[in-house]
């Protein structure tokens, strides 16, 4: 490791000279000029590494998921790698014509066969998926949604924000608890209200309980008007036909796209990168014109993925019709038995020499089942030892249960353990 060459007294040294001290970090030069500028200006040069050091933090780069939350969005949501060779792609381009193509000629079909639609788009996420049904079906119209139905999501978005900026307009109907529905017969027989569309939205991260009532897909796709469902999560098929042992019992309540077109809504929307297992997507699936209405808006246009993210769309469609549930990290991950895992942390102990097996549990995360935990097995190490386990090689994500520190072994991927147990040799027994 290169030291700070001393400057003349009273001086501060070169920001070139203390940036080239500091090279071994691997950062490019430019960065290294930031770090050292940063550390003579706040009158401590030796400041420089640890600003590199946290240059190096602020990027993107892997983790190891050790909290147990299967789809953190602070991480990613789901695990997906995205990787192609350098080379063009037919993203836009007719093989058969050599005329040019749509990029929703692809992944998108792929996943209208799965869910049994008769067409699919993809834009950017399930919240431009919203905005786009929202623009293209119902501009300057009423919108009928339930009151208990107008939810936030992360980061402070709100389905009435959405609503209008698209350009509809928000018709709420029944109440927090209960909406019955002729509640929304009542708003589309009153011509002021103008109704367009009838929409659901799946209430992803909170669950209302007790004196509840809520209208199923059947009776709301009887109305006269177009029903959207925003199905959130992206469970293709509540069958699951690509897990060999079925769906598991904490699907049970989580709507389906399948079912929900099958009950009669005319379009689902959900998100790529939840129960679906890939890339942050936004999927619009379900009647073929209308599909193509939300194609043809302008807004189509901005909101569009590129081709990495419909490749590896393209790819996750095809394993789940090859029925390769392994292959898919979120499924493999969720399906482990507690036995798996117990084994697992059992090896690590071992070989680590620090921490204990201990029964935990998981969670869905990402906004999807909130009510759901997941039996798991995980390794606890007394204290908080989190801050040592970010400043692994491998950053590691863990959380603290009861003034202990605990990895779950759910979300570590098997490749994985040898990282996690160099990780905790380095971690003391006993604060």
């Amino acid at each position: 490791m290169s030291t700070t060459p001393p400057p003349p007294a009273g001086r501060p040294p070169s920001v070139d000279a203390l940036a080239r001290s500091i090279a071994d970090t691997g950062l490019p030069h430019p960065l290294l000029v930031s770090a050292a500028r940063d550390a003579i200006a706040s009158g401590d040069p030796d400041a420089a590494r640890s600003n590199a050091a946290r240059i190096q933090q602020l990027m993107l780069q892997r983790v190891i998921n050790a909290t147990g939350t299967m789809l953190h969005t602070n991480l990613g949501r789901a695990p997906n790698g995205v990787s192609q060779s350098a080379g063009f792609r037919n993203l836009e381009l007719d093989l058969a014509t050599g005329e040019r193509g749509s990029r929703q000629a692809q992944a998108p079909s792929l996943i209208a066969n799965l869910c049994g639609a008769e067409a699919a788009i993809v834009v950017n996420n399930c919240a431009s998926a919203v905005m786009l049904i929202l623009a293209a079906l119902a501009p300057g119209r009423g919108v009928a949604v339930s009151r208990g139905e107008l939810v936030e999501i992360g980061g402070g978005f709100r389905v009435p924000d959405v609503m209008e900026q698209s350009g509809a307009t928000l018709v709420e109907v029944g109440t927090t608890n209960r909406t019955r529905a002729g509640d929304y017969r009542k708003r589309i027989d009153d011509p002021e209200s103008d109704i367009a569309l009838v929409m659901q939205i799946h209430q992803s991260n909170f669950k209302i309980m007790g004196f509840t009532e809520m209208p199923s897909t059947r009776a709301l796709a009887d109305l006269g008007v177009p029903l959207a469902s925003d199905i959130g999560s992206g469970l293709l098929d509540a069958a699951c036909p690509w897990l060999p042992m079925g769906p598991p019992s904490w699907l049970s309540d989580e709507p389906a796209a399948k079912q929900t077109l099958a009950d009669g809504a005319a379009l689902v929307a959900f998100s790529g990168d939840k129960l679906l297992g890939g890339p942050q997507a936004g999927i619009i699936a379900g009647n073929a014109e209308l599909v193509a209405k939300c194609a043809q808006h302008p807004l189509a246009r901005a909101l569009r993925p590129g081709g990495l993210v419909l490749g590896a769309l393209q790819e996750l469609a095809l394993t789940y019709m090859r029925r390769d549930w392994e292959a898919i990290p979120f499924w493999k991950m969720a399906m482990a038995t507690p036995d798996e895992l117990e084994a697992r942390a059992n090896t690590i102990v071992t070989a680590a020499g620090v921490g204990s097996v201990v029964e935990t549990t998981s969670v869905p995360g990402g906004g999807t089942l909130p009510t759901v935990e997941i039996p798991s097995v995980g390794i606890s190490i007394s204290g908080d030892r989190r801050g040592q386990l970010r400043a692994a090689p491998v950053a590691i994500m863990a959380r603290v249960i009861d003034e202990s520190t605990v990895l779950d072994l759910r979300t570590i991927d098997e490749a994985d353990d040898d990282a996690v147990v160099a990780a905790l040799r380095e971690v003391p027994a006993s604060t």
